[in-house]
């Protein structure tokens, strides 16, 4: 596989402006990175906070369990061809009908069946493909355009852009899990109106920023936000490991815990993005935390009750927001660096890997027990950081040659 690593060829140009009149090339990148991050935030608000109770509003039959494994095969094999479709539709048409998708599933929840879930769940799919392709290649067009435009050093501007990005995507887990504990708590716990009111206020929020003529006019047409797909094994934790201890209401509790953790790293880890040499460092951090967790559930812990059953949770939503937030940012900024001029090829087959683990996740979870599944976790992060390290060695050995600047020289690996 050549990967290029440097080279002089146009950026693409950027896919938000003001007016239609404008020039192509922002006079204001910043401002559309804020743009496209509390657009984020809007739209993934609902499905963030329905994704986290679905295994268990919905598991009667497993309908909730299957729904999301379905929903990640689809997800993967949709983002074969994402990249293609993207270039086709061109960033913004993707991002817009990607929303589509998130607004239809929230829909779905109000009447859950195996006629409304699944086909609403492959929909879906295609949509996050589409979505996280083409966000991930206009947020490193700005990046880029702004660094030549400015003369900064652009790893410095890829990891700022997306450590804004990723901290304000994770609020979504803040804000909409507080939603979620506020409308639980208020009645009795697993009462179905209670659960049918939060699913209609979620898609209420999404219609209404549909209205909304604010200058996010980027995600006008639908609304409102969608996929977490953070941590593979989130729904796992929240099901066997909150519900039993705090119920279904401590779960938006545990989960708004898990967001803020995740936000605030986000934003740390992308301030401290320079290159190549503090993303390994910064990954590895991210990864020992991860690592924590999966050792504790795989050998230790059990559920308990008074202040430790609150506690351990709650400890562990932090925990898993400080690694997912980490990662999240580390590896987008990595690929920002490395895929310079197929930046829709390199976030198309990141999620395809993403989506692939997190289905398998899913569809394993009902024959394996928590402690197996953590214990599953716990080898993939160590199995995934091997060929890491790998591919970081080579491309830090090309950097260290002579005339690494020349823009025809590519890394065979």
């Amino acid at each position: 596989m050549a990967i290029e690593l440097m080279g002089n060829q146009e950026e693409e140009a950027p896919l938000v402006v003001a007016d239609a009149s404008e020039s192509e090339t922002p006079k204001n990148p910043t401002r559309d990175v804020h743009i496209l991050s509390c657009s984020f935030l809007l739209v993934f608000l609902a499905y963030g906070a329905a994704q986290n109770l679905e295994t268990t509003v919905n598991a009667r039959g497993n309908l909730g369990t299957v729904t999301l494994g379905i929903l990640y095969v689809s997800f993967a094999v949709f983002s074969l061809f994402a990249s293609l479709v993207v270039r086709v539709m061109g960033s913004k048409n993707a991002l817009v009908l990607g929303t589509t998708g998130y607004w239809l599933f929230i829909a779905a929840n109000l009447k859950p069946t195996w006629y409304t879930m699944i086909p609403v769940s492959l929909f879906l799919g295609f949509a996050a493909s589409i979505i996280w392709v083409g966000e991930g290649t206009y947020l490193t067009s700005l990046a880029r355009n702004h660094a030549s435009d400015s003369n900064l050093h652009e790893g410095t501007v890829i990891g700022n852009f997306n450590g804004e990005f990723w901290a304000m995507f994770a609020l979504h887990q803040f804000v909409g899990n507080l939603i979620t504990l506020a409308v639980l708590e208020s009645g009795a716990d697993g009462s179905t109106s209670n659960k049918t009111f939060l699913f209609i206020v979620f898609l209420c929020s999404m219609t209404l920023d549909a209205f909304d003529h604010s200058p996010c006019c980027l995600f006008r047409i639908t609304a409102s936000f969608c996929m977490t797909y953070v941590c593979n094994f989130r729904a796992e934790y929240t099901k066997d490991v909150v519900n039993p201890t705090l119920g279904e209401a401590g779960v938006g509790g545990a989960m708004a815990v898990y967001g803020a953790f995740d936000a605030i790293c986000s934003l740390v880890a992308g301030r401290l993005t320079s290159g190549l040499r503090s993303i390994t460092i910064i990954v590895c951090v991210g990864a020992f935390f991860q690592a924590v967790i999966f050792i504790w559930l795989s050998l230790k812990y059990s559920a308990t009750g008074g202040v430790l059953g609150i506690v351990y949770p709650l400890l562990m939503a932090a925990l898993l927001g400080i690694g997912d937030g980490v990662l999240n940012t580390q590896l987008s900024a990595l690929l920002a660096l490395l895929f310079k001029h197929d930046m829709e090829g390199a976030f198309s087959q990141l999620k395809v890997w993403q989506s692939s683990a997190i289905s398998a996740v899913f569809f394993l979870n009902p024959s394996v027990t928590l402690r197996t599944m953590a214990m599953f976790m716990l080898a993939a992060i160590f199995v995934s950081l091997a060929p890491f390290m790998y591919l970081i060695l080579k491309v830090e050995k090309a950097f260290s040659k002579p005339n690494t600047e020349d823009p025809r020289r590519y890394i065979h690996l």
